[in-house]
């Protein structure tokens, strides 16, 4: 998608460097949610982490939830609302969302004017933030390697994968929206590590729809719908 491009390398060095200080300063760690960053005696960043472990194991598990789908979007519907998360079906939901500049699918937690907004088109009450939920549209059929797509990252967030929070979530969102994307230089280290975490789990998600479809079908169109701006469900 380009975007790696976009963090230079002296950038990304000075701020790890700014970072080793800001750890120093307040111990000799720092934790994400699936890995610890420990600062040595020589100064060396080593990160103890399961992050690897944890998306072969989310891989495996969506294979398996895939197969027993069999292509039909409903049993991944009632599979996602089996573990808790509600799922809104809505008429015109496309253009409802693009007013957020979100898109249906999967909707990570929302804060401010954003959840404000999603809770009023949801009837969900009034809130300044939100639990994640899917939206879908009501009034066209769904697309069952999209909404695959984005239960792939769903399961993830489940699984307590990092990137899924309000604020990586933004920064991602902004950086896809290359013409409004902040300059990298002016982003604090962990703002930097937040963005790669979430581009990760996008990268995942669509690498492993991709081998499934290749595995089935091999259609090159499903790619260029996801990279051309996310599911449209």
């Amino acid at each position: 998608m380009g975007i790696l491009d976009d963090l230079k390398k002296k950038a990304l060095e000075q701020k790890k460097k700014e970072a080793i200080k800001a750890i120093r300063d307040r111990g000799n760690s720092f934790s994400g949610k699936t890995g610890k960053t420990v600062i040595s005696s020589n100064d060396t960043v080593t990160i103890n982490s399961k992050t690897n472990e944890i998306i072969q194991e989310i891989k495996n598990a969506v294979t398996a939830i895939n197969k027993t789908a069999n292509g039909d979007a409903e049993k991944l519907i009632s599979y996602i609302e089996a573990q808790g998360t509600k799922v809104y079906r809505l008429n015109n939901a496309t253009k409802l969302l693009e007013k957020i500049k979100e898109h249906t699918g999967f909707i990570t937690e929302l804060e401010g004017a954003k959840a404000i907004y999603v809770n009023n088109i949801t009837k969900n009450g009034i809130g300044i933030k939100t639990n994640p939920m899917f939206i879908i549209s009501d009034d066209k059929d769904i697309d069952y390697y999209m909404l695959l797509r984005e239960f792939y990252l769903w399961y993830s967030m489940h699984k307590g994968l990092d990137g899924f929070d309000f604020k990586s979530q933004e920064l991602f969102k902004q950086y896809m929206n290359l013409s409004k994307a902040p300059d990298t230089k002016k982003l604090k280290y962990e703002e930097l590590e937040a963005y790669k975490e979430a581009l990760h789990r996008d990268e995942e998600a669509n690498a492993f729809v991709m081998d499934i479809i290749r595995q089935k079908e091999g259609s090159a169109n499903v790619l260029k719908k996801m990279q051309d701006g996310g599911a449209e469900i």
